[in-house]
């Protein structure tokens, strides 16, 4: 597989990157850390970036399940219930698939 196999999708309306099925979960760790901290064309978002940290979790990655709790201990409630709710709308809609 080649960097442009694994280059996340661009939402064209916004030009921000995104989860795709074939992302491993190094691929999404690397884009959760690109919206946690503002860089490669993300803003700077911390419900996104816990978002992609959780299906980067959940596709085995133990780098995001640490940056996701550390991000969660500085989110409010309501913006972790939110991320988790995307994170599921992903996972429903199959963009984002959990088979390894």
């Amino acid at each position: 597989m080649n960097a442009q196999e694994t280059a996340p999708q661009v939402d064209q309306e916004q030009g921000l990157p995104l989860p795709t099925a074939d992302m491993n979960g190094d691929d999404l760790f690397r884009l959760g850390m690109m919206y946690s901290s503002g860089q490669g064309g993300c803003p700077m978002d911390r419900v996104s970036a816990h978002m992609i940290f959780n299906l980067a979790a959940m596709k085995g990655s133990i780098e995001a399940r640490v940056y996701r709790r550390e991000m969660s201990q500085e989110m409010e409630q309501d913006e972790i219930a939110e991320a988790q709710k995307a994170a599921r709308r992903w996972i429903d809609a199959g963009v984002v698939s959990l088979a390894a």
